[in-house]
């Protein structure tokens, strides 16, 4: 599996459709296709995007896109029956073969581990279609995966939660050896850095119980960013506290230490419903640019500044992502890479 920042074909995206992600509301409808269209306008700022529409959607879905026709690449809308809009996690994990012929390996997708409130009927098929509109060979896995669960430095290091693919609810019976071998046949894993869990929040009814995209990523072979939240009141402090030092004792698929830079989470502490797990690490990084989670909070300046030198030579684009997190996720969440091959 190359990695994020390596070049890339397209970002996939899905249109969010009826349920929760559009609410109960017209206002709360349109604040969705708000943000999932600027999302993918300020992708294809940098690459081109297709967003794949339910039928009933699809031209809600080209008149929100459609915007100010100000991009330098194109948005293509295409149909299949959905459930969600979480491409990163229905959508299939794109992979390179040795012969540099491209791949896409279509994971198990259960609703996060058989969640009550979720349906996956459409969103099962998803990987499948995607890899076929992408025109590359599908990979099947029996393994219940999801693409937020799992960062790569494309040299066979890979950083996940046990958590989530130890889930009884996912892969009921799989130890740590047998994710490990699955993820070696599908995307070239050579070293599993296992992280114990996730943000606090990710473990509420609506919580993917520990994706690993929210709390720490891969930004260049050797560089990981993790979710720093400093203020002790917040549970997340001993989480960061924790993960920051596995992955100071850890050792890369070369056998050398990590640098570890701390992201400092926004100051907000709390949404009125609980404390947030607004993460600036669930960013996407695409052709040039880093389309960036910002929360109109002091941090924001400060923490893109991080991923700008982190990511050097790239345009930080930052679109206010408080409505996905509310919805719960972030930008990477709703974005899915198609390498270049």
């Amino acid at each position: 599996m190359p990695p994020e920042w390596a070049p890339h074909e397209r970002t996939w995206m899905a249109w969010p459709t009826a349920g929760y992600a559009l609410g109960e509301t017209q206002e709360e409808a349109d604040d969705a296709h708000r943000t999932w269209s600027s999302v993918a306008r300020a992708v294809a700022g940098f690459e081109a995007v297709t967003v794949v529409a339910d039928p009933a959607d699809s031209e809600v879905a080209r008149r929100w896109l459609d915007g100010d026709g100000a991009r330098p690449y194109g948005i293509d809308v295409v149909e299949a029956p959905l459930d969600d809009a979480w491409m990163r996690d229905i959508g299939p994990t794109f992979v390179v073969d040795a012969d540099g012929s491209p791949a896409a390996v279509d994971w198990v997708f259960n609703g996060w581990g058989g969640q009550e409130w979720a349906v996956w009927e459409h969103d099962s098929r998803v990987g499948a279609f995607v890899a076929d509109r992408a025109g590359v060979t599908r990979i099947g896995s029996e393994m219940v995966n999801e693409g937020g669960g799992l960062h790569v430095d494309g040299l066979g290091t890979v950083l996940l939660t046990e958590t989530v693919q130890l889930d009884p609810g996912r892969n009921p019976g799989m130890a740590k050896a047998d994710v490990e071998a699955e993820l070696a046949r599908t995307i070239g894993a050579r070293t599993c850095i296992w992280l114990p869990r996730g943000l606090a929040r990710d473990y509420d009814e609506f919580g993917t119980r520990g994706h690993v995209d929210i709390v720490a990523t891969f930004a260049d072979p050797g560089l990981v960013l993790l979710h720093w939240q400093a203020d002790p009141a917040h549970p997340d402090h001993e989480v960061s506290v924790e993960l920051e030092q596995v992955l100071q004792a850890a050792r890369d698929a070369r056998g050398r230490e990590l640098e570890v830079v701390r992201v400092p989470a926004p100051t907000t502490l709390e949404d009125g419903d609980d404390w947030v797990d607004w993460s600036y690490i669930n960013h996407y990084v695409c052709n040039g640019g880093v389309v960036a989670c910002a929360f109109e909070d002091p941090q924001d300046g400060a923490s893109l500044s991080i991923l700008a030198a982190a990511y050097s030579g790239r345009q930080v684009v930052g679109v206010d992502a408080r409505p996905l997190f509310e919805r719960g996720g972030g930008i990477h969440c709703i974005t899915q890479q198609q390498p270049r091959v």
